[in-house]
């Protein structure tokens, strides 16, 4: 099989069809989520996600983080495994123990648990990290949500976390052509990874759907989202925010910016995006609504006087680095 996340179909096909779930709300295809009923109108919601790095190992805790933000739920903590190479050091052990642990404080969120061990078989440090939380049942929100003519709306900005990766683990060559500040404020992208506080005031404001941007970038959350809910999009390409280094990056590594890895972004649906864009402006966030939702199958990308229609999810962007080195 292809590195990196697996397909819609193999994931229908091999994984999905074999588990005989009875949780209230079973993770699929866009819900990377699972929920089962708690006392008192309360949900005990689960999230999990794997990360393999070599520079932040806090973007696997925020993976995880926001895949259970995105049901409306409030963190109650987290566990954790870390998977090494022999190569590690204790001194890199302790750094990105470290990492995890200013997570941990600043998101007020404890770490319950965990297992650390070091594999012959492993290449590359991965950290798999679960989050377990507490939702209000009335504001318990999936990507199944959305309904044909509600507005689609993206928060801050597409590419972030794979914009700070290849600013950081590939600098050498981007030197080359461009300034050290402009690189410096592209590797701070790591910092705008949590959607906690745009997803609690969208599942407050009439939100029908969220899903996390992640692998795949936007293009492969619009799709989830659109298979999720059964509904069609008519997306306008030049209303997705993006930042110019994002573009400027993935120019040069001739990498599609929209196929990007995107933790830190939020894709919602509501039927007045207008509002729902406003509340989470007023809370402090960015957000903007980039098309709606449409009653057809149809997934289409809007540029200019082009129209063509959104493929299946895809391999990241990040993975055709990996291959090229």
């Amino acid at each position: 099989m292809k590195a990196g996340k697996l397909s819609e179909s193999i994931l229908k096909r091999s994984v999905l069809r074999q588990l005989h779930n009875s949780a209230v709300r079973a993770p699929g295809v866009g819900i990377d989520f699972g929920a089962v009923d708690a006392s008192a109108g309360k949900q005990i919601v689960t999230a999990e996600a794997c990360r393999a790095f070599d520079t932040f190992p806090e973007a696997g805790v925020y993976a995880a983080l926001n895949n259970l933000a995105c049901s409306g739920a409030k963190p109650l903590g987290i566990t954790m495994t870390l998977l090494l190479p022999t190569s590690a050091s204790e001194n890199d052990l302790r750094a990105w123990i470290s990492a995890v642990s200013r997570v941990s404080e600043k998101e007020q969120i404890p770490v319950l648990g965990g297992h650390t061990e070091v594999l012959r078989t492993v290449t590359s440090p991965q950290l798999i990290v679960q989050a377990v939380g507490e939702a209000d049942r009335e504001l318990f929100v999936t990507a199944a949500g959305a309904q044909p003519d509600m507005d689609v709306i993206v928060t801050k900005w597409v590419g972030l976390e794979g914009t700070a990766i290849l600013a950081t683990e590939h600098r050498e060559e981007l030197s080359a052509r461009y300034a050290q500040p402009f690189l410096d404020k592209a590797a701070k992208y790591i910092d705008y990874l949590s959607i906690r506080s745009e997803a609690a005031v969208a599942a407050k404001s009439g939100v029908a759907a969220m899903h996390d941007l992640s692998e795949g970038g936007v293009f492969g959350a619009l799709w989830e989202l659109g298979q999720c809910s059964g509904v069609g999009l008519e997306i306008d390409l030049k209303k997705i925010p993006i930042r110019q280094e994002t573009i400027e990056i993935c120019e040069f590594f001739d990498l599609n910016p929209y196929k990007l890895l995107s933790g830190g972004s939020l894709l919602l649906a509501a039927a007045d995006g207008n509002a729902l864009v406003h509340a989470i402006r007023q809370a402090g966030g960015e957000a903007v609504i980039i098309g709606r939702t449409i009653d057809s199958n149809d997934r289409v990308l809007i540029n200019g006087e082009e129209r063509r229609f959104l493929e299946t999810t895809q391999t990241d962007e990040l993975w055709n680095m990996v291959k090229c080195n």
